[in-house]
């Protein structure tokens, strides 16, 4: 009963910092580290990615006419749009899709980590504070997700790519670059959520792979428990989410990260000095 208690609370985890750029894996690190469930870290390790699909299914829902192209409702053109639009979500993809499956593994051992998300979570939180500054009075070149050019997809691929080390945030990744080359927040939010439905379901995949699939019954339970709780709070964060940059900035994610990470830094150093 324990564990589900303790599953519940990090589906609801992922659930909200999924999309807000706020490092989902690093919070769960984080959350997982001060609950401890009773299950093995191979476990853990693989949950706190594949849990992931539950936050992505929400995307699927809220923008399910926005993401088919064989919706009966478009019209010929807007039905080429969406084409385009995931032409543009594979494209910006293969960055991070390449060094994953290359390096995950690598990356997992060296950062997967509380200091190094702690590191990363400043690391970006500045980054936005002075992204958003620099574009406190700048008009945004492009509003909508058709204006993308390639060399902009691979900007905002790089970026992500770069949200393989925990901490760091796929989101507030993406998010970051996008801004830098003047996108709007709008369709920065929009399109990052987009590109999250491959990379998510290419990184369970793995994730599963490497597990081996040989769940026990109570496994199974927690892990789908666990991305129905996501599912269900990824539909209210990302509405929130939308909402709040309509009239707000992301400055305030970016004191949050800082915050957060000097916390980490400074209970790391308190639990040497008591050890």
């Amino acid at each position: 009963m324990l564990d589900i208690i303790k599953v519940i609370i990090l589906g609801i985890v992922e659930g909200i910092t999924e999309w807000l750029p706020v490092s989902s894996t690093g919070h769960l690190i984080l959350v997982g580290d001060l609950l401890q469930p009773n299950l093995s870290d191979a476990f853990m390790e693989m949950f706190n990615v594949v849990i992931q699909l539950g936050a992505i299914m929400a995307v699927v829902v809220l923008y399910f006419h926005k993401l088919n192209p064989f919706s009966p409702k478009k019209t010929k053109k807007q039905k080429l749009l969406t084409w385009q639009m995931w032409i543009k979500v594979l494209i910006a993809s293969v960055p991070a899709a390449v060094v994953g499956l290359l390096f995950n593994d690598y990356l997992d051992a060296i950062f997967y980590k509380p200091l190094p998300v702690a590191v990363m979570l400043i690391v970006y939180g500045v980054l936005f504070i002075i992204v958003e500054n620099r574009n406190k009075h700048v008009r945004p070149k492009v509003t909508k997700i058709s204006e993308l050019s390639v060399q902009m997809l691979i900007w905002i691929g790089v970026f992500q790519m770069l949200a393989l080390i925990p901490g760091t945030s796929r989101s507030g990744a993406t998010i970051v670059g996008a801004l830098m080359i003047g996108i709007s927040r709008g369709v920065a939010a929009e399109f990052t959520f987009f590109l999250a439905i491959p990379v998510m379901f290419g990184a369970s995949f793995l994730k599963l792979i490497g597990f081996g699939l040989s769940f026990t019954a109570k496994e199974a339970g927690l892990l789908l428990l666990g991305c129905v709780v996501s599912f269900g709070v990824s539909i209210v964060a990302i509405k929130f989410l939308m909402g709040y940059i309509k009239k707000h900035d992301f400055k305030v994610f970016g004191y949050y990260r800082i915050a957060l990470g000097a916390v980490i830094i400074i209970a790391a150093i308190v639990q040497m000095i008591i050890a």
